[in-house]
């Protein structure tokens, strides 16, 4: 069963599928000229230790992320 959930949310090992882009501006141009699209398949590859921010994988590249802004990125996780 998929759940449409926080990118934030993700923990390390975890994927999904983006659905939504909840920002404006110009983080929103930026992240999607970085591939960060409705259907992008991405994976949390770990955490700071204090937790914030998080490394993600998306189309080949890291991205990192505070979790302020990943919180507004909606996705549907996927298993495995």
């Amino acid at each position: 069963m998929n759940k449409e959930t926080a990118l934030s949310s993700l923990q390390p090992g975890q994927g999904g599928r983006v659905r939504s882009l909840r920002i404006a501006g110009p983080m929103r141009l930026r992240l999607r000229e970085l591939g960060l699209v409705e259907g992008a398949e991405l994976r949390c590859l770990g955490r700071s230790p204090l937790g914030d921010p998080a490394a993600y994988s998306l189309c080949g590249a890291v991205l990192a992320l505070r979790d302020r802004d990943a919180g507004r990125i909606l996705i549907e996780r996927t298993e495995g």
